[in-house]
């Protein structure tokens, strides 16, 4: 076989590789391209804005008939509108360090302004009592005093006339604030209440009579009225026949018992006495004397048991303190006198 041209290449013999110039342009753009790609990945969204958070329990799943698997069925109806990002953000956005070190900044410039202390001369707690009394009293302090010189009831009610009482100086309070020799604008709102009832001569007797004329009227009204009522009481019980033969019951019954001792042959007792009904027993400890007397009248005057009817006022009357009426009484005739 002849041999081949020069030049020429064999049957057998692979083809030479492509140029290195090609294969470097190959790997260069194929790099730019890469470099390109990576770039553009790089590239991260605008920061969102840190927004104050709703601390609630959230729900992760919906409960079959709760509301929100009723709004997961019905979403159409129960869609959200559209909600504003930027509105949202210029509202609710947490507040930056920068933020708070200018509001801390400023609170300590403000802290720095120095304000005059009151001076106390009174109890602290007397004195922050006393103070929310005079909130409560809504008229200026002169008109209040000429409203008690004047006996003026349509300015102050008996309550505030009271704690006006409460709350007068005692003794010692008014030396106290006469020895002060400062400067009386700085003096809290209860020792300036009490200097101004320190200018009039007799200021708690001259309450305690303002009290006493509210009051009167309504004190008569119901000094009457226990009175009426203790009178009605009484002649129910004088009147009542049922009440009678009850009594009588009893006399008979204790007569009984007391048969040949000093006890005996009485002819009466005192009211107390039948407290006793219920305090003896029988032999067997199961029955005392106000159960047998009830089986008496129940089996022998069955008539009487209703007795309770003829005494409406009763009730009424045993819860009436007949000394404090009695001290009531004598008041109102000091007064009339």
């Amino acid at each position: 076989m002849p041999p081949p041209p020069p030049g020429s290449r064999g049957p057998n013999v692979p083809p030479p590789p492509p140029p290195s110039v090609g294969r470097g342009k190959s790997s260069l753009g194929s790099t730019t391209q890469g470099r390109g790609r990576v770039a553009t990945g790089a590239v991260s969204a605008p920061k969102r804005t840190t927004l104050k958070p709703l601390h609630w329990v959230k729900v992760t799943r919906a409960m079959q008939g709760s509301l929100w698997a009723d709004s997961q069925k019905q979403e159409n109806q129960s869609r959200a509108p559209e909600i504003d990002i930027s509105e949202l953000e210029s509202l609710f956005s947490a507040a930056s360090a920068s933020d708070g070190s200018g509001s801390k900044g400023g609170g300590r410039r403000g802290s720095n302004i120095h304000k005059p202390e009151k001076v106390q001369l009174v109890d602290l707690r007397r004195a922050y009592n006393c103070e929310i009394m005079l909130s409560k009293i809504k008229i200026p302090l002169p008109d209040m005093i000429n409203s008690v010189l004047a006996l003026d009831s349509s300015a102050l009610d008996i309550d505030q006339v009271e704690n006006l009482i409460k709350f007068c100086p005692t003794r010692e309070e008014m030396e106290t604030l006469r020895s002060y020799t400062g400067d009386r604008e700085m003096l809290g709102k209860c020792e300036q209440f009490f200097l101004e009832l320190m200018k009039v001569p007799r200021i708690e007797s001259k309450l305690r009579v303002f009290a006493f004329k509210i009051t009167f009227s309504s004190q008569v009204n119901d000094l009457r009225y226990n009175l009426n009522t203790i009178n009605d009481a009484t002649r129910e019980v004088k009147e009542s026949a049922k009440l009678r033969q009850i009594m009588q019951t009893i006399l008979t019954l204790g007569n009984a018992l007391n048969q040949g001792t000093t006890r005996g042959s009485a002819i009466g007792f005192k009211l107390d006495s039948l407290l006793k009904l219920s305090d003896t027993r029988a032999r067997n400890n199961k029955m005392t004397l106000m159960h047998y007397l009830c089986k008496l009248l129940s089996e022998k005057m069955p008539e009487l048991l209703d007795f309770d009817k003829d005494l409406l006022h009763l009730e009424a009357a045993c819860k009436i303190q007949l000394k404090a009426l009695a001290e009531e009484m004598q008041a109102v005739s000091i007064y009339r006198s």
